[in-house]
């Protein structure tokens, strides 16, 4: 479950910086045509300033997010190379204890 989560993160990530950087411009100001009453003026100026803050932090959480994923798929290569080195001990080692027993039951039935 934990690897097609990821799988989805890794796959949407490239995309939320994109989405991010588009909808900054969308909150920007339009002309003042149609505002009549200052309360809703200034309640739509502050409303679009905490929209593109919103999409300003996205794109930072974004990019935080998409840098912890290269690092935890660092860890997991460097992990699976050091179960790689542990497989390889585990293979010396039986194979140098099946010899020590061979030799043990030579010794034995001589």
């Amino acid at each position: 479950m934990a690897i097609e989560v990821l799988s989805i993160i890794k796959a949407v990530m490239p995309y939320l910086t994109q989405i991010a950087a588009a909808a900054i411009p969308a909150f920007t100001s339009k002309p003042e045509t149609a505002k009549s009453d200052p309360v809703v003026s200034r309640q739509i100026e502050e409303l679009q300033s905490a929209a593109t803050q919103n999409a300003q932090s996205i794109q930072v959480l974004a990019n935080k997010l998409q840098q912890a994923i290269l690092d935890i798929e660092s860890a997991a290569q460097a992990g699976r190379k050091q179960v790689a080195a542990y497989k390889a001990m585990i293979l010396v080692s039986l194979g140098l204890s099946v010899i020590s027993v061979g030799i043990c039951i030579y010794v034995l039935l001589r």
